[in-house]
Formats: structure tokens, sequence, C-alpha cells
């Protein structure tokens, strides 16, 4: 554990300040710019789109240009599409906003990967706690976020506007932030040492599992999470309880990162991933008591918990099916699915709370959250011998 995974988890956080802003006002203010009512979740969508088109690309620039080179041209472009949406807000051009949350996406398929690279910089037996530290360097975005939010929606004459430009200061910061780090070389590529092919890397049990977990927890958790600004809204609360829940959410997120990874390592990733399933079904179940401020902070804090340990379990059972010159396909494959499922689930968000409901949604969510549970259950099943 060094100074250089402090300020990778930082860098995290400045990421999730970005993530979070963006899911805060980019329904609002799609529902403010779109023609129809059910289009208001595509600006997220475009984001989660352009991340999982952005996976190849992203995995072949950081095979070229190395960990902080792919990096920081994530950021530049980070940048560049937090301006071009604060253009599209003042121009209020809705088919603009979401072209340019697609390319934003590159910067969202790019910085997730800061959790690989957190196993990259700790020594061994330290993988698990590392990927966990840099997880909980989004607790910043989970108090920055929604504040920041709160505070430049409104900052300008025009409507987020104000929260864009701020967006585009996040993005500076976390260049300067990422300058201060030094990634280790990536190991010499020789010939005929390129590793297995990708379809055969797929094929073991823990990379499926590893993959389907985090892509269903993932898809879940935006599901839910998309659709709470809109519900709330449906609901008559005001926008400072929707940026308080969305605090909450991902301090839920988050904050287990400090310990999860000592979890893991005492009781096996399995069980912590089972666990995140059970906080997941609990939330659905308090979201679907009742539709008061409470039930919606409870339920998104669990929901975020439960990510957490999903997610983070996956990423650390993913780390023993591949071989350091397998990581950047076998990392750019997982972000693939992860992207494809949320940007299903981003649509589906949008559409469903303002056609079907938040109840039926919930009810819907189910189903994602029991597959989840029979594929850790089949990987528990098998021998330790067979999983890989």
């Amino acid at each position: 554990m060094n100074r250089h995974l402090w300020l990778l988890a930082l860098c995290q956080g400045l990421f999730l300040t970005n993530n979070v802003t963006f899911i805060a006002i980019n329904g609002l203010g799609g529902l403010s710019l779109a023609p129809l009512g059910w289009m208001a979740t595509l600006p997220v969508m475009g984001y989660v789109v352009g991340g999982a088109a952005s996976t190849s690309l992203v995995a072949r620039s950081q095979g070229k240009f190395g960990r902080k080179g792919a990096f920081q041209l994530g950021l530049l472009v980070a940048l560049g599409s937090a301006l071009l949406c604060a253009y599209a807000a003042w121009t209020r051009n809705f088919w603009l906003l979401c072209a340019a949350t697609v390319i934003a996406g590159y910067y969202n398929a790019n910085a997730n990967l800061y959790r690989f690279a957190a196993a990259e910089l700790a020594g061994a037996g330290y993988k698990e706690k590392a990927v966990s530290l840099v997880m909980a360097g989004g607790l910043i975005g989970a108090v920055a976020g929604p504040n920041l939010a709160a505070a430049t929606r409104s900052a300008t004459a025009v409507p987020f506007m104000g929260a864009y430009l701020a967006l585009a200061g996040v993005a500076l910061l976390s260049m300067a932030v990422l300058a201060f780090i030094t990634f280790p070389p990536a190991p010499p590529k020789r010939v005929g040492q390129a590793g297995r092919p990708l379809g055969q890397i797929m094929r073991q049990p823990a990379f499926i599992v590893a993959a389907a977990s985090g892509a269903l927890g993932f898809g879940v958790m935006n599901l839910l999470m998309a659709a709470t600004p809109l519900a709330m809204q449906q609901c008559s609360l005001p926008f400072g309880d929707v940026a308080l829940v969305l605090e909450w959410h991902v301090i839920g997120m988050f904050a287990p990162g400090f310990f999860t990874g000592h979890l893991i390592k005492r009781f096996g990733v399995l069980p912590i991933m089972s666990s995140g399933v059970l906080l997941n079904a609990l939330c659905i179940a308090i979201a679907l008591s009742g539709v008061d401020l409470q039930q919606f902070l409870v339920a998104l804090f669990l929901l975020g918990v439960g990510w957490n340990f999903l997610f983070t379990g996956s990423t650390t059972l993913s780390l023993q099916t591949y071989t350091p010159a397998e990581k950047d396909r076998a990392q750019g494959a997982l972000n693939f699915f992860v992207f494809a499922t949320t940007a299903l689930t981003s649509f589906a968000s949008g559409a469903l709370v303002t056609t079907q409901g938040w109840q039926l949604l919930n009810i819907g969510s189910l189903l994602p959250v029991a597959a989840t549970a029979l594929a850790l259950v089949w990987l528990a099943r098998l021998p330790k011998t067979a999983r890989v």
C-alpha cells in the first residue's frame, strides 16, 4: 500500500464525482429538453453506450500508451465532452447532449480500469485490499457529486450548464493528480507469449461468473439508481431530497471499500458476493414498501452496499482468470459486459418508470438478482480446480 495507490483512489473519487453529477442532472436535463418524456434518460444511456462502444479502443490505448498515458487521454476526452455538454445545454439541443454523453463514455470505460490498475500498484498478498481501497475512493464522489450538482445546476442562467462546466474543472483536477502517479511498467511482450485467445479465457467458469455478476449487479444498481430522480420527481419530492438520496446511495457504494477487501480475504469472495445479492433483494423489498423519502433513502443505500460487495468481489474473482499478457483483452471484455448491461438498463429505467411506474420497475429487477444468485451457486458447487 503506497502513495500512488492513495492518489489513484483520489482519481477514482473524482471519476465518481463526474458520474454522480451526470446521474443527478442528465435525466432531469434530458427530461427538460427531450421531445417525448420516455426519452428523458437517453443522455444517461448515451454515457453508458459510449462506454460499451469504447472498451475495445480503450484496451488498445492501454496497450499502446501504458496505464498513465491512456488514463490521461481519457481525462482529455472527459474535459472536451463536459464542455460539449455545456454547449448543448446552452443551445437547448437534446440530440447534441446525447452525442456529448456518448463521447464522454470513453472516459467512463477508461476510468473503470482504475480498479484493475490498483492491483498492479500493490504488493503480493494485498491485491484484494488495493482494489477495495481504490473503490473506496469513490466516497469522495458520494459527497462531492450530489452537492456539486445541487450547487451548480442553477449557477448560470441556462439550467444545468453550470454543472457541466464544473465537471470540466473536475477533469482538469484529476489530470493534475494523475501526473503524480507512477505505474509499474508493463511486462515486455515476447513473440509467442501473447497469452490465450479471448474465447478460451471467457470459457472459464470463474470468468463467466465474474462477468455475469459484475454486469448484472451493475445493471440492477443502474436500473434503480437512474430511475430514482425521475421517480422522486413524480412523487413531488424536491431536488434537495434527490441529492440526499444519491449522496447516501454512493456512500453505500464506496464506504464499504475500506473493509470489503478484508472481508473477502477472511471469508472468501463468493460469500461476500452472495451477501451483495441478499442486500439487493432487501433493497427491492424496501422500495416496494412505499414512496416516502425514508424508503428511497434506505433502499438506495442498501443497493449501494450490495453493489460494492458484488462489484469488488467480481473484480477480485476475475484476477485469477488471466495472466499479465492477457489483461488488456480480458479486462476490456469484462468492462464491455458491464457497459452493455448498463446501457440497456439506462434506457429501460427511464422508459419503465415513466410508463409502468416505480413499483413494476422494482419487481422486474428481481429477475437479474435471481440470475446472479444462481450463477454464484453454480460456481460454488464446482471443485476449485475446475473453476479456472
